[in-house]
């Protein structure tokens, strides 16, 4: 430290990096966790179909996890089948660790127009694809496969100080369309349950339930208006019509030819109410499929619909009018008992199609590569909020149900016993934890505190992560250490769960707006070690070594102050003995007169 006239100079030498201080962090990037270099990845640019050119400048930079991959299916489908072998080869010599990230479908088969089974199916035939192809990269067939969990809007959550969270937005889908519906949180003031005065929150849940009734009942209705139409005329013409059906019963008269004007006029009576009560069987049949189909898992309401089955077709015996009338008058009563589920949320829906498709792309899978000992692993991407799976509860629900049925494929199919179906379907089936997606909740309120809840709650399913930093509004890709991700805290949970998959930076945001690639930064952040015996010095201190003691203080304490005194004899002028041409002052670096 030097004073001069109360100006004082400070730390005229700050140093480099110091093996007394190997946590001194000089990048203010550093998020406090250490990744070594093999273990951090990066992903090939997804919009080209020349990844081998991809992966090639990857490894130029010293990358070992690389994940391939484009996000468009038409560009992935462009990818030639012999380059998935050349990047196998490239691996091999370089010891590179590859994985495979999926072009975005739809597994649950949902579209713009709604839902069908033909678009789910399409999504299950282009991820086998995706499967096989993925093979190819390694000849152990252990590919990681990362798979988006859905490409639809889903159901928002805000923080709730009693159950942690609540749910602020409800997308519903119709089961019988597939077509989505936004609920969103209101006040009532004429909610039965509200007060006048300062209204009552309508949540969500109770306008989905409010809908389902009232849909249903609207159902029926329309099938008693028609019902008591046919009522109202056979009623008005009982007699007659009776007269009419006994004596066609008799065979006095037959019901096409020799009928008088009052017993033709009787057969028209009855034949226009047959019409109606024809139209409201068929809508009632209608109803009781719709009815049945929308009661899975509802023990009681099942129950009823087979007592109404069983009735129904002892009533449907009697084939007059007047018994058809009372055989579907007794199916509508029935079905007023029963509350199908009509309308239920996009995670409900899409947890039943996309669990089919995962469990079905993974015995494919399995029937194909499982004579080879291994298996690719399916790993199945959580999305960030405002989308379907953005929870953590219902990410844990749609893994869960995939291995479920895959599990129970494995035992009805290939007679595998219970416990080695399941062993298999945790082997095949995992998550890739996006952790960027993850904190793009904080836009709803939720804090770190949440997160790591919602990381607890699924770190058992992980076996791959993307990691990739925003501030929690959009999906930014950052390099980690520059937004406000809780990289460490996240990872620290995951080591702890037994965590030992790869991370592979996702900074494709950085890459456009900065034209420079993102790994240095990454190194940075993650502190990663400069040597692999995994030791100090580490990437974070590398501002260290800009800062030695030769770098001066410009004018005022010139360079050549520094040479001299810091480098030996050899610096010093010629006429001091030293080497220095031109020789001058010492501390001016004036010529000497």
């Amino acid at each position: 430290m030097a004073k001069e006239e109360g100006y004082t100079i400070e730390n005229v030498y700050q140093g480099g990096y110091s093996t007394l201080d190997p946590n001194k962090a000089y990048s203010s990037s550093f998020t406090g966790y250490r990744i070594k270099t093999s273990e951090l990845g990066a992903p090939t640019k997804p919009d080209t179909a020349n990844q081998i050119q991809q992966v090639g400048q990857l490894l130029n930079q010293g990358i070992v996890p690389i994940e391939v991959g484009a996000i468009s299916p038409e560009i992935f489908s462009q990818i030639p089948k012999q380059h998935f072998k050349e990047i196998e080869r490239m691996a091999k010599l370089t010891g590179a660790k590859i994985s495979v990230h999926s072009p975005i479908v739809e597994p649950s088969g949902s579209g713009e127009q709604g839902w069908s089974e033909i678009q789910r199916q399409a999504a299950e035939r282009q991820l086998n694809d995706v499967v096989e192809k993925s093979y190819e990269l390694d000849s152990k067939g252990r590919v990681p496969i990362t798979i988006h969990s859905t490409g639809t809007m889903g159901s928002e959550y805000s923080p709730d100080k009693e159950k942690g969270k609540k749910i602020s937005k409800l997308v519903v889908v119709d089961r019988d369309s597939g077509k989505p519906i936004q609920i969103l949180e209101e006040e009532r003031l004429y909610y039965p349950k509200g007060n006048l005065e300062k209204g009552s929150p309508y949540t969500p849940e109770d306008r989905l339930n409010s809908l389902n009734h009232t849909q249903w009942e609207d159902s029926i209705n329309q099938s008693f208006f028609n019902k008591e139409r046919a009522d109202e005329i056979l009623q008005k013409n009982a007699i007659q019509i009776q007269q009419l059906l006994g004596d066609i019963e008799n065979k006095k008269i037959s019901a096409k030819t020799g009928l008088t004007p009052i017993q033709k006029s009787a057969y028209d009576h009855m034949q226009n109410a047959k019409v109606y009560l024809d139209n409201t069987q068929q809508h009632v049949e209608s109803l009781f499929n719709r009815a049945w189909k929308n009661t899975e898992g509802d023990e009681e309401g099942r129950e009823i619909l087979k007592d109404v089955s069983k009735r129904y077709k002892e009533d449907i015996r009697n084939r007059t009018p007047m018994g058809q009338s009372q055989a579907v008058q007794n199916v509508l009563d029935g079905l007023r008992e029963v509350h199908p589920k009509i309308l239920v949320s996009m995670e409900d829906f899409a947890l039943d199609k996309s669990s089919q498709t995962f469990s079905n792309v993974a015995f494919t899978a399995f029937e194909k590569f499982d004579k080879e000992g291994h298996i690719p692993k399916i790993n199945i991407e959580n999305m960030p909020s405002g989308m379907a799976f953005a929870s953590m509860g219902d990410m844990n629900k749609l893994i869960i149900e995939s291995k479920n049925k895959f599990a129970q494929r494995l035992m009805n199919e290939k007679g595998l016993s219970e416990s080695t179906a399941q062993r298999k379907a945790d082997e095949v089936i995992g998550m890739t934890l996006d952790v960027g997606h993850l904190n793009i909740s904080k836009k709803q309120g939720f804090t770190d505190k949440d997160l790591l809840r919602e990381v607890e709650e699924i770190s058992k399913h992980v076996k791959h992560v993307h990691l990739t930093d925003n501030f929690g509004f959009s999906d930014s890709h950052l390099p980690p250490g520059m937004g406000n991700v809780p990289f460490k805290q996240i990872l620290e949970k995951l080591e702890k769960a037994g965590f030992k998959g790869n991370k592979i930076v996702e900074a494709g945001g950085f890459v456009q707006h900065f034209q420079t690639s993102p790994y240095l930064p990454s190194l940075e952040g993650l502190g990663s070690p400069m040597y692999s015996s995994g030791l100090g010095p580490y990437w974070n201190q590398s501002l260290g070594f800009q800062q030695g003691y030769s770098s001066g203080y410009g004018m005022m304490l010139p360079s050549n102050n520094y040479q001299t005194f810091g480098a030996g004899f050899s610096q010093l002028p010629s006429e001091l003995g030293g080497e220095m041409a031109g020789a001058g002052g010492k501390f001016s670096q004036r010529k000497m007169e």
